[in-house]
């Protein structure tokens, strides 16, 4: 019975966007399939997809709400490029971009047609709990603190102090994303990395070995000094929050909204704000996205007008800022307006 529902859904899919290729607006064909969008992916982006989701069901009452689900960057990409059908999803919120690696699976699995929509820029904060000691970090300290082997040494690092002796004697102790999660992959290559590669040895392992420069640069400790949050970053709030000494890592967003019981640590001398973040002055700042399955955009009720919701809110005054969504510049939010309108794929040529 399920193979036969998704042989109709694909089939009433292809025949909507052939219609729709030749300017009918059939849109609904495949409504008995399937009622509701389905959204999988980041945690990061997922209060402000659930939020566009809200409004998108108050103004659309003859569409389902669609369900929207917070499983990481990493996994939800696993679960959107596993096929084309009733049981995959329309949508994934991503941290991070997608891998060229991801987009092959994908097409591999009958995805063609994905479609890539920068939604605003986040940043990755690192915070503490109001009244703690400040720790002002720089990339370099962040990478010997938490690395496995930083330099390709063991790590020893017990204190702050331990990694730079202007820094206070706190026992580190960071709470971090796990690594389904897009934000530990923007940890790696926006933090880790580059703090890693301040060193002209690391400069050029890179060169000569890139898998070993990857485990050096951006391995993780195991010993219990980075311990995983998993995907709630309001659990993570919390752990910090009861734990003075401690460190965190997530989006700027959900710092934003527990101001009252964490605040930023400044980054290379930069606090975490709006106004850096927006300037990418934040060295942690970073662009978030949606992906969208082209062959269930006529197949889906309300899939197109869902994305259409969201672009009216993603802008400098639209009801995401109020979230913490900093807005994208303007020409950036021009292109994924036309991305949502021309369903143009993105290219593998132009991923990593």
């Amino acid at each position: 019975m399920e193979a036969e529902l998704n042989k109709a859904f694909l089939t009433l899919a292809t025949a909507a966007l052939a219609l729709a290729g030749c300017g009918d607006g059939a849109g609904g064909g495949a409504g008995d399939a399937r009622s509701q969008i389905r959204i999988v992916g980041s945690s990061t982006v997922y209060p402000f997809t659930t939020a566009v989701a809200e409004r998108f069901g108050q103004a659309n009452p003859n569409f389902s709400a669609p369900i929207v689900e917070s499983t990481g960057t990493g996994a939800g990409l696993e679960l959107f490029c596993a096929g084309v059908g009733t049981k995959h999803p329309d949508v994934a919120n991503a941290s991070r971009r997608i891998k060229a690696s991801e987009l092959a699976d994908c097409q591999a699995n009958g995805v063609n047609q994905v479609i890539e929509v920068p939604v605003g820029i986040d940043g990755l904060a690192f915070i503490q709990a109001n009244g703690a000691q400040p720790i002002p970090l720089t990339l370099e300290d962040v990478y010997e603190a938490i690395a496995a082997t930083p330099y390709g040494k063991p790590n020893t690092a017990k204190t702050w102090a331990d990694v730079n002796p202007d820094l206070p004697a706190v026992k580190i102790q960071v709470y971090g994303p796990p690594p389904t999660s897009g934000t530990r992959d923007a940890l790696a290559e926006m933090i880790l990395e580059k703090g890693c590669t301040t060193n002209p040895e690391m400069k050029a392992l890179k060169d000569s070995d890139e898998d070993q420069y990857k485990s050096v640069c951006t391995k993780v400790r195991e010993d219990g000094v980075y311990v995983e949050a998993g995907e709630n970053d309001n659990l993570l709030v919390q752990k910090v929050a009861a734990n003075p000494g401690s460190v965190g890592i997530m989006g700027y967003s959900f710092l934003e909204e527990n101001s009252d019981k964490v605040r930023g640590l400044t980054l290379n001398g930069v606090t975490p704000t709006y106004e850096t973040i927006s300037s990418f002055d934040y060295p942690g700042a970073r662009p978030l996205y949606i992906y969208v399955k082209g062959e269930h955009i006529s197949a889906v009720p309300g899939l197109r007008e869902f994305l259409a919701e969201y672009a009216s809110a993603w802008g400098d005054d639209g009801y995401l800022a109020d979230r913490g969504l900093v807005a994208s510049p303007a020409d950036v939010q021009a292109s994924a307006k036309t991305a949502i309108t021309s369903l143009t794929p993105v290219k593998a040529s132009d991923l990593k």
